[in-house]
């Protein structure tokens, strides 16, 4: 059975293949009713782990925390990360694989899907078009140990277009491209995409890892705090659980609003038997979300000149002042998906049903590379391995590979890599710039042998310059980097995994507070 799957920072979509038909899966959720979706929650009570919809049924009990958004948590997150919760810490793959296995378990047992006893399900998997490294590996692998099998990764506004090329394929017989603006709860994406036939090429992609409806039901929620005269040090003492509970009043109070609302009755109950509603008008919050939707437009006005239909897509853009906003600086070329919140996840379905019938050429959404010593070690130069926009090979197709070969002067290489959304004219990175690991390998034969040069000193080396250093660099369909690094002389070589895992030690902890 094969199965797209939209892994939302607040809920998970499943739409499934059904004989050229592409149905949303229903969970049995709460109150014995039906809902066609699934919460990405998990809760924690001592050694006890509840997941999805029974997480979701504990946010009233005091004793279980429940962690909202565990998608943002793995932006940089490794897989020896703890999540610090207080009294206890977790590490965090653990949860995350918590979650695919119930994810499968309430498919299989729980859902409108009729699966037969012992059938795998296979999935394409939807992940955030600027998705590093580490996200997408994290999350392919926790839908591997959950007992799935991952067919491929789409980024998440590709697959959205792939609906809607799907849907207009009768009515249209020219090349289209369209600008598809998803805003989903947790992050922001924007992506170019000319619809040629059935092939659909991915011309560029801008994106916000940091903007979602998250971030909506934070400021409405520090709204209704503020007008009820609430002082700072009550809302500190909030448990994880009444700020859970304040949270989802607002998103549901949110998700209610309509063109004609005007005020907004936020029920502080929720959060502390004692505090009394509160009414925000619904012009004040519009304001007070306003400058975090003007930077998804301008990330969206970097592609526009180019596109014929803007398509929006996500939950998070079902907001009314959105559609509002963006006719205003778009015009008539706005098209809202009438499926906002799954037509991800209907792509994703199209894709594993039909992976031949939409062709789809991706491309890197940022660019990677290294920093190398340059002038005989008085300068330090960026080497681009992989440039933003580089076509990446489509799902069965061979890697993407870079090598380079030199003759070093240390004894040991010190690979300092990094992604950038820009560069300058000068060729250095500017815009978003995050740090990746860094990995040491023995350049002289005489260390061939040790496993952790961390504290060992690099030194120039006459044994080093007399060797010849190869780099592999491979990079896959959904955007994994790995490398290869080979001494050809001395014939030794060590692969890693790229990725920004240094954060591994350090434990995270679920934010009260937005990401600015």
């Amino acid at each position: 059975m094969k199965l797209g799957v939209d892994f939302g920072t607040n809920r998970i979509v499943v739409a499934t293949a059904d004989r050229g038909n592409y149905p949303l899966v229903n969970f049995e959720a709460a109150d014995e009713v039906s809902a066609d979706w699934f919460p990405s929650l998990v809760a924690v009570r001592d050694n006890e782990r509840l997941y999805g919809w029974d997480a979701y049924e504990r946010q009233g009990d005091e004793s279980w925390m429940v962690i909202r958004s565990i998608k943002r948590l793995l932006e940089d997150a490794g897989p020896q990360t703890v999540l610090d919760l207080g009294k206890q810490k977790i590490k965090l793959t653990n949860l995350l694989d918590g979650l695919t296995s119930a994810l499968l378990a309430d498919l299989r047992e729980r859902s409108t899907l009729q699966v037969a006893p012992g059938e795998t399900l296979k999935v394409v998997l939807g992940v955030p078009a600027h998705a590093n490294s580490n996200q997408r590996f994290l999350t392919v692998e926790s839908f591997r140990n959950a007992g799935f099998e991952v067919l491929g990764v789409l980024n998440e506004p590709s697959a959205a277009s792939i609906e809607f090329g799907h849907r207009q394929r009768q009515s249209k017989s020219t090349p289209e491209t369209i600008l598809v603006y998803d805003l989903g709860g947790g992050t922001f994406d924007a992506s170019l995409v000319r619809l040629d036939d059935k092939v659909h090429h991915v011309v560029a992609s801008e994106g916000i890892p940091t903007i979602g409806g998250d971030d909506f039901d934070q400021i409405l929620a520090e709204m209704a705090l503020e007008a009820a005269g609430i002082n700072q040090t009550a809302i500190e003492d909030l448990p994880a659980a009444a700020w859970f509970r304040l949270l989802e009043e607002c998103r549901h109070k949110k998700e209610a609003l309509n063109p004609n609302s005007r005020r907004i009755t936020i029920d502080l109950e929720h959060a502390h038997p004692d505090w009394q509603p509160v009414q925000i008008s619904v012009a004040d919050f519009y304001e007070a979300v306003r400058p975090a939707v003007e930077e998804t437009i301008r990330a969206a006005e970097d592609l526009s000149p180019q596109c014929d239909v803007l398509y929006i897509t996500g939950g998070g853009s079902e907001l009314p002042v959105i559609a509002r906003m963006l006719r205003e600086r778009f015009g008539r070329r706005v098209r809202r998906s009438a499926y906002t919140r799954s037509a991800t996840a209907i792509g994703l379905a199209i894709q594993a049903d039909l992976p031949g019938a939409y062709r789809l050429s991706e491309r890197l959404s940022r660019s990677f590379g290294v920093w190398r010593e340059g002038d005989c070690g008085s300068a330090v130069v960026f080497d681009p391995l992989f440039e933003k926009g580089l076509a990446l090979p489509s799902p069965g197709e061979p890697n993407l590979v870079i090598s380079r070969s030199y003759s070093p002067v240390h004894n040991i290489g010190h690979f300092r890599f990094l992604e950038c959304s820009h560069r300058s004219s000068s060729g250095a990175p500017t815009g978003e710039i995050a740090l990746w690991d860094e990995i040491r390998f023995p350049f002289d034969p005489l260390l061939s042998e040790e496993t952790d040069l961390k504290s060992a000193t690099v030194v120039h080396s006459a044994k080093a310059a007399s060797q010849v250093i190869e780099e592999h660099y491979e990079c896959d369909s959904g955007g994994s980097l790995a490398v290869t690094i080979a001494n050809r002389t001395a014939g030794y070589r060590r692969t890693y995994r790229l990725g920004r895992w240094s954060l591994d030690t350090k434990p995270v902890k679920p934010s009260r507070k937005r990401k600015k």
